[in-house]
């Protein structure tokens, strides 16, 4: 690292638990984050100020005013433009290191397929069911970690899905995609701005953990926050054993020595 780099980035190399290592395997890390409001905003930025070398955004949406109350990523000056582009511009405010990609697409199973394998993490910022269940394909069949986010109201919840652990749910064992959820969306249901916040500094948090080696993922557990009450609660999730998605994934190969 650069002296520059040991000064910005001093306050994680102090940690034990990340250390100069730690931190240049954030630095040589590349994240893939699908979507740039209210969770990819929080996400977008914690990546970015800490050092993540590679981010890229993928959203196919223009910043609205309506969008301002809580995705801290986008300001006035941007209404219009597409949100990638938008969170890209703030984290380079920021730390103009990190390079970030911003994709202005809607993300489908072909664009996944292309992005996802050269990901080291992924990180589900999206809000709706058919997006969240084709990122978790995508992230099975390239053996990638996903940390998952979701906030509505004054409730959010967060989980970590490793194809890696055979003992991981993916996100299809939790949510399975042949039961009908209602959707239900900000415009219509609203959402108190800091839980986005909250539960995007956590998507952050679990990301930057899985990159730097610092601790155990939330990987198996699902936590929720009321946030009337600010009372969390935990769900341990099994996997499970006969999954359209994940069931048919392949073993570990067990290490040698």
């Amino acid at each position: 690292m650069t002296d520059d780099q040991l000064l910005r980035y001093s306050r994680h190399i102090l940690l034990n638990e990340v250390g100069i290592e730690g931190q240049e395997r954030m630095l040589a890390a590349h994240a893939l984050v699908i979507g740039a409001g209210g969770l990819g905003s929080p996400v977008a930025l914690y990546l970015g100020t800490a050092g993540v070398g590679r981010i890229t955004l993928v959203d196919n949406d223009t910043v609205d005013l309506t969008n301002l109350q809580r995705q801290i990523a986008h300001d006035m000056a941007r209404l219009g433009s597409p949100k990638a582009e938008s969170a890209r511009q703030a984290i380079a405010q920021i730390n103009p290191e990190s390079e970030v990609i911003a994709v202005n697409a809607r993300a489908d199973a072909a664009l996944l397929d292309a992005l996802v394998p050269q990901a080291d993490v992924v990180l589900d910022c999206c809000d709706n069911f058919a997006t969240r269940h084709a990122i978790n394909a995508a992230c099975v069949r390239h053996g990638k970690p996903l940390v998952s986010g979701a906030a509505i109201r004054f409730d959010g919840q967060v989980a970590v899905y490793e194809p890696a652990d055979p003992a991981s749910p993916c996100y299809a064992c939790v949510f399975p995609p042949d039961l009908e959820f209602e959707e239900t969306r900000c415009a219509t249901m609203g959402v108190f701005a800091p839980m986005v916040g909250i539960i995007g500094s956590m998507q952050a948090a679990e990301a930057l953990k899985l990159l730097s080696g610092a601790g155990p993922s939330l990987a198996g557990r699902m936590l929720m926050l009321d946030g009337r009450t600010m009372e969390w609660s935990e769900l341990r999730v099994p996997r499970n054993a006969a999954c359209p998605v994940c069931s048919a994934r392949p073993a570990p190969t067990a290490k040698v020595g």
